[in-house]
This record gives C-alpha cells, structure tokens and sequence, in this order.
C-alpha cells in the first residue's frame, strides 16, 4: 500500500512547497479587502481555477516545448533547480516579499497576480514539469489538483487561519517552506548534474 501511494507523496510535498498555500495568505487578504463575500468568492474561485488551468496546460506541453527548442530534461532541471533555489533565498531575506503588481481592487485580481504568478508561479511550474518526469503523470496530475484543492479551502477560510496563527505564525511557516524550496532546488540540480554525466 505505501509502495503505491510513495509517488503520490513525493510528488505532492514538492509541489506542496512550491505553491505556499499558507504563506499566500496574507497576501490574499490585503488583495481583497474591501471586497463582500460574493466578489471574495469569485475572487477564489477565478484564482484557483487561473493557477489550475495554467500548471496543467504547462504540464502537458511543457515537454514538448522544450523538445522542440533542443532542451533536455537535465538541462531543465538545473535550470529549475537554480532558479527555485534564488527565488527561495530572495524571499528568505529580511524585508523581502512576494511582488504584486496590483492594488487589490482591480476586477481581475483573481486572475492577476493571485492566480499567476501568486499561486501558479515560475516554482511551481518547473516542481510540476520535474515531478511529471521522475514520477509520471498520473502522481503529479493528482498531487497539483490536490494541491489547488487545498489553496481554495486556505483561501476560503483564510481569515480564520490568519487568526488561529497569527501574522508571526504565517510567516514562519512560509520561512519554512522556502527553506524548503530551496533544498529541493539543490536536490533538481544534483539530479540534472547527475543524468548529464549519465549519458
């Protein structure tokens, strides 16, 4: 039983990372307020469904766009591995933070920034390309809808949790998590290394 579930876990804990639910959420709540429950709704809704739609169309052409412009999958790795490496040691910096590129009140906010880049992100794009490729696409395809399953709920219920553990709290766990992001970023990099030298 755990043999069968192994990728499903390996493949949800990275992306998991990547996306920050948690740490998403203070960011979430500026963004919408001043908003009443339906906008806040549809705001949720058009993020999770814009983050979704985006990591899954990536994730089946993804491949074939770097085939067809002669990446391989290693270059592609350590190229995603440095690049989730310096986005999680930028956001690990005092006084650094997540760019938004909006006020919060615009009518697409759900769109733009929360669905992309804010959920669906450059992290999260090459976790899901590099998981489809060590695991399959049946692991990741269920880890990245999980995954967008739990943003909705965080986001759904973001005040509460915002309450329960605090500002310090939610920034904690985000240090955590681009700690991280930043180990697997080696690890992509150990592995991209490794499969050149393979061939």
């Amino acid at each position: 039983m755990l043999k069968i579930l192994e990728p499903y876990i390996l493949t949800f804990i990275p992306i998991f990372v990547a996306v920050d639910a948690i740490g998403n959420i203070p960011l979430f709540i500026s963004m919408v307020e001043g908003m009443n429950k339906h906008q806040r709704r549809r705001a949720i809704a058009e993020s999770v469904t814009t983050a979704t739609v985006v990591a899954i169309i990536f994730m089946f052409i993804g491949k074939w766009v770097l085939r067809l412009i002669g990446i391989t999958i290693a270059d592609f790795q350590i190229a995603g591995g440095v690049l989730l490496f310096v986005i999680s040691m930028r956001l690990l910096l005092p006084g650094a933070y997540k760019v938004i590129l909006s006020d919060g009140h615009d009518k697409d906010v759900g769109v733009f920034p929360l669905g992309t880049p804010l959920i669906t992100g450059p992290a999260v794009l090459t976790t899901t390309l590099i998981m489809l490729d060590s695991y399959g696409i049946m692991p990741t395809f269920v880890s990245l809808v999980v995954n967008m399953l739990i943003v909705w709920i965080t986001l759904a219920k973001a005040n509460f949790i915002m309450k329960l553990m605090g500002a310090g709290g939610t920034r904690a766990f985000s240090k955590i998590m681009y700690i991280l992001l930043a180990a697997i970023g080696v690890m992509m990099v150990r592995r991209g290394i490794a499969g050149i030298f393979i061939k």
